[in-house]
């Protein structure tokens, strides 16, 4: 039976499943309950109580970060052959969903590691089992800008350099370093005259972090620098930038590639948003403001604006859903994705991104002087947004590349 909307191959991972045909299918997507979306809505109040000391830590707390890997939510994405789940892009979306409604940072470090798990299908099935272990514990973190150098050596190349935004390093077993291959001092170009990129995969222990994590928002994922010096990197541990994916299914498709790795990067800041109306909402029972003694919840223009960003969020979900489920559906029926599939993904993904900045503004501003103090989480969302927005797959371009696929004209960007 083929994989049919954001549903497994694998049935061991949906707790609920209902019967019936395309649109009970296509229904089920958002109210069908997986395991690990349920384990993630159980880890929720353990994830508000524990964002205060995430920001005072400038990490997720150890004891957190301990149970969100062992409901194996960092490695979402790893491969079926190596031991991991092989989650759903939208599966994969509704956890990073849940914890990042509980707490921004949280629900980043989820997103970042669920992505840095899909590269690691571009590594023979031996040399990812190697890495992830038995049973898979697969935790990587680091940085796919090119913030090293490699130079060829007897077994595999020796690396040097240093890296930034490593989010959740301190709980990563692997580091992904990208590295600018060198032939002595120059760096080797390809035939476009670009430098050649190559991927490295370094244990923890053979890096150094640097703090730098002093920053406005984000501040519990832990997101520092990190060096390494001089390590002999093997060979079957490093991978070409732009070479396809050794796995064949559909989620690491090469053409759909961006939308299945950026999916929930959409989710953590929709989470965020979705967290921030319900702050509103249950702070508007309760507080008033400087300049009048009614509630905010008997304020029409909070009436509006929490309607208003109420429907941002579900319009921008809904979007989420139907261009990426559509995706998908037919990834899983074997089909090769067209060039508007691929844009409809993608152009949901910004748009979500940045419709959430929107909604979370509208609430922060509809609570008044409320929406300042630390002791409550409007403030936290409105920093926590304000930076997810600014993560590569939220850039303002994609609306232009996306833009150029309807019109009929090739964007020059990767991935479209």
């Amino acid at each position: 039976m083929p994989c049919r909307g954001l549903w497994p191959c694998d049935p061991s991972l949906v707790r609920v499943a209902k019967q019936g045909g395309e649109s009970a299918m296509k229904e089920d997507e958002e109210s069908a309950i997986p395991e690990i979306v349920a384990t993630a809505i159980r880890l929720a109040p353990t994830v508000r109580a524990a964002r205060d000391q995430a920001e005072q830590m400038r990490q997720t707390p150890p004891a957190l970060a301990a149970e969100i890997t062992a409901a194996g939510i960092y490695q979402m994405y790893l491969p079926r052959s190596m031991g991991g789940p092989e989650t759903p892009p939208l599966i994969a979306f509704r956890v990073v969903e849940e914890l990042s409604k509980a707490d921004g940072s949280v629900g980043w470090c989820a997103m970042i590691a669920t992505a840095l798990s899909l590269n690691v299908g571009r590594l023979p099935i031996r040399v990812g089992q190697e890495l992830a272990g038995t049973p898979a514990d697969y935790r990587g973190a680091g940085s796919a800008r090119p913030g090293g150098r490699a130079w060829e050596a007897p077994g595999g190349y020796r690396v040097k350099g240093r890296w930034n935004f490593a989010s959740g390093i301190q709980n990563a077993r692997w580091l992904y370093c990208t590295c600018i291959m060198m032939d002595g001092d120059t760096p080797r170009l390809t035939a476009a005259g670009a430098p050649v990129l190559r991927a490295m995969w370094v244990p923890r222990d053979s890096v150094t972090i640097v703090d730098t994590w002093s920053v406005m928002g984000m501040r519990g994922t832990g997101s520092q620098d990190f060096t390494v010096d001089d390590v002999l990197v093997p060979s079957a541990r490093s991978a070409l930038s732009d070479d396809p994916p050794k796995e064949t299914g559909p989620l690491y498709n090469p053409r759909a590639w961006y939308v299945n790795l950026w999916t929930p990067s959409a989710a953590n800041a929709l989470g965020i948003a979705r967290g921030a109306i319900d702050s509103l909402a249950e702070i508007a029972t309760t507080e008033a403001s400087t300049m009048s003694a009614s509630l905010l919840r008997d304020r029409p223009m909070v009436q509006a604006r929490i309607a208003e960003a109420d429907a941002i969020v579900n319009a921008a979900r809904s979007y989420v859903f139907d261009a990426v489920g559509a995706l998908w559906r037919g990834l899983c029926a074997g089909e090769t994705p067209s060039d508007r599939a691929i844009a409809q993904g993608r152009l949901s993904l910004v748009h979500a991104m940045h419709e959430s900045v929107r909604a979370v503004d509208k609430v922060f501003h509809a609570a008044g002087t409320n929406a300042i103090y630390t002791r409550l989480p409007l403030e936290r969302a409105f920093r926590d947004v304000h930076v997810a927005v600014q993560h590569a797959a939220g850039l303002p371009s994609y609306f232009e590349s996306a833009g150029k696929v309807l019109l009929g004209v090739r964007p020059g960007d990767p991935g479209w």
